[in-house]
């Protein structure tokens, strides 16, 4: 009986050995779906522009809810503000002067001109609004920019109510009550104006919206900020997830709300988080989480906030995701 060949016992025990490796390296690819710490940074900006006053803030500071952030060099909309409670007094003080009973015919036509251009404002502004609405939906406009667009469209309002009331009032020989309601709408018109302005003068000097971290400053004391331009970035604590891949054949098994459990370098103990969102598109593993036993796969993208922690994930820090 012949022997075997010791190169051919050398050469099936080298294949048996790659199989093993191979079906084991099968098995274990999936025991973990790596990722990553992100979070949601907010761009905390003006609506106007101006120079900058304060930014008692700087880079890395912790701050608390309402904890002042910057404020602009308030002027300019001082002078503005003073400009509109005069107006609520002139237009105040019309309302009480209700002795004249009719108006002449160049006063009417006057009137009706300038009912005329306040309807053309009113027509803008409700156009204004609207894409503002849109845009605030989308997240592409912020809360006070869509305040400021309300606020125009209302003081539009009450412009054009004022030219018309003031027209039908000088159309009537006794005129009076029509009288009295024209300069009703002229204290409302002002008034709509006024609160437009405080509002203005409130935003110029924002606070804190939520506890965090100050992730960066943009803008030192002195320097001219333009309207809309962040001058501080704040990364709150309760916007730090988690972002990792899934295979694709794991993905049908995960669900938004579901709890998961990862490690990471220095974490201590498993930690939890809360599955928040799962991409609709596959993508091929990204460069940030490439290793050998990831590499040529689909994944779905998926993001789960954590809880809120005194000693935060650092952003950046890699994770192991532990499947269910």
């Amino acid at each position: 009986m012949k022997s075997v060949p010791k190169p051919l016992i050398i050469g099936i025990l080298a294949f048996a050995g790659f199989l093993a490796w191979f079906l084991l390296r099968g098995s274990d690819r999936d025991e973990v779906w790596l990722g990553y710490v992100e979070g949601e940074t907010l761009y905390v900006a003006a609506p106007v522009s101006g120079r900058l006053a304060q930014r008692p803030v700087d880079r890395g500071a912790s701050v608390a809810p309402g904890t002042p952030l910057f404020s602009l060099d308030p002027d300019t909309l001082d002078a503005s503000v003073s400009q509109a409670q005069a107006q609520v007094a002139s237009s105040e003080a019309q309302a009480e002067d209700l002795t004249q009973a009719r108006q002449r015919q160049a006063e009417i036509d006057v009137w009706r001109a300038n009912a005329a251009q306040a309807q053309a404002a009113l027509t803008k502004a409700s156009n204004d609004f609207t894409r503002m609405a849109a845009l605030a939906d989308k997240g592409f406009a912020s809360k006070a920019q869509l305040d400021a667009a309300r606020a125009a469209r209302d003081g539009a309002s009450a412009q054009l109510a004022q030219m018309q009331a003031q027209i039908r009032a000088a159309e009537m020989t006794a005129g009076r009550a029509q009288q009295i309601r024209a300069a009703q709408a002229g204290v409302a018109g002002a008034q709509a104006a006024l609160r437009g302005q405080q509002k203005l003068r409130s935003e110029i000097a924002p606070v804190a919206p939520a506890r965090g971290i100050v992730e960066q400053t943009f803008y030192n004391p002195g320097e001219w900020v333009p309207a809309n331009s962040p001058v501080v970035a704040v990364l709150p604590d309760d916007r730090r997830k988690l972002r990792f891949y899934v295979p694709q054949d794991r993905v049908a098994g995960i669900k938004v709300g579901t709890t998961i459990r990862f490690t990471c370098d220095g974490c201590g103990d498993v930690r939890q988080a809360k599955i928040s969102f799962i991409a609709p598109r596959s993508e091929y593993t990204p460069p940030v989480i490439y290793s050998e036993r990831a590499r040529a796969k689909l994944v779905f993208m998926v993001e789960a906030l954590l809880p809120v922690s005194d000693k935060p994930l650092p952003l950046g820090l890699p994770v192991e995701v532990v499947p269910q």
